[in-house]
C-alpha cells in the first residue's frame, strides 16, 4: 500500500474544511438573491450549491496531488456533493442537496450496521491503520458511531423540513461536523483502555 506523502497540517485543515466554509459564506452573501439564467430563476441557496461543486473538486485534486491519496470518506462525500448538487442545479430544487446529508449519514449507519450484523467492524478496516486498537473496542465504537449516524440522519431530515434555510446552512455547516468531533473525541477518551500503545523500539 503507498503511503500518502506528507503535507502541512494547517494545509490540510483548509483543503478539506475550506470548501464548506467558502460555500457558507457564499450562502450568507447570496442568500436573499435570485439569479436568472437561460430564463430561469435561481435561489441562493441553489448558486450557492452549484459554485460548492468545483471549489470541493479542486481541493480534492490539490490534496491527491500533493499526498498522492484520497480517503475513502472523501471520496464519498466527493460523489455526494456531486450527484446532489447536480441533481439541485438540474431540477432547480434544493430539497435535492437538504437531503444529500440525510444520505451520507444514513448511509454510513446503515454501512456500519451491516457489517455489525455479519460480526464485523468495518469501522476499523477504515480507521484500523491510524488508531489501533483491540476488536471489543472497535465493536463498540462501531455500534455507537452506527446509533450517531442513524440519529444525525433523522435530525438534519427534521432540521430542514421544519427550520428556516439558513438554520439549516448554519447547522450543516457547523453544528453536525462539531457534533461528530465531539463524539468521536469523546470515545477515544472513554475506549481509550482498549487502545493498542505501539511497542518500544518500532
Amino acid at each position: 500500500m503507498t503511503e500518502p506523502k506528507p503535507i502541512n497540517p494547517i494545509l490540510k485543515q483548509v483543503l478539506e474544511f475550506g470548501p464548506t466554509v467558502l460555500f457558507f459564506l457564499v450562502y450568507l452573501r447570496i442568500k436573499g438573491d435570485t439569479f436568472t439564467l437561460g430564463g430561469r430563476d435561481y435561489a441562493g441557496l441553489v448558486v450557492a450549491t452549484v459554485i460548492l461543486i468545483p471549489i470541493l473538486l479542486v481541493a480534492m485534486a490539490i490534496t491527491w496531488r500533493l499526498t498522492g491519496k484520497l480517503s475513502r470518506m472523501q471520496v464519498f462525500t466527493g460523489i455526494m456533493v456531486v450527484v446532489f448538487g447536480g441533481l439541485t442545479a438540474v431540477f432547480n430544487d434544493a430539497t435535492f442537496f437538504k437531503m444529500k446529508t440525510t444520505f451520507v449519514y444514513g448511509i454510513f449507519a446503515g454501512l456500519l450496521g451491516i457489517g455489525l450484523l455479519r460480526g464485523q467492524s468495518w469501522l476499523e478496516w477504515v480507521m484500523g491503520e491510524i488508531l489501533p486498537m483491540e476488536r471489543e473496542g472497535w465493536m463498540k465504537l462501531t455500534r455507537r458511531l452506527a446509533l450517531v449516524f442513524a440519529l444525525l440522519a433523522l435530525a438534519n431530515e427534521v432540521i430542514w423540513r421544519t427550520q428556516a434555510e439558513a438554520t439549516w446552512v448554519t447547522i450543516e455547516t457547523f453544528g453536525f461536523p462539531i457534533a461528530l468531533f465531539l463524539f468521536l473525541w469523546a470515545q477515544i477518551v472513554l475506549l481509550r483502555a482498549y487502545l493498542i500503545e505501539p511497542e518500544e523500539g518500532k
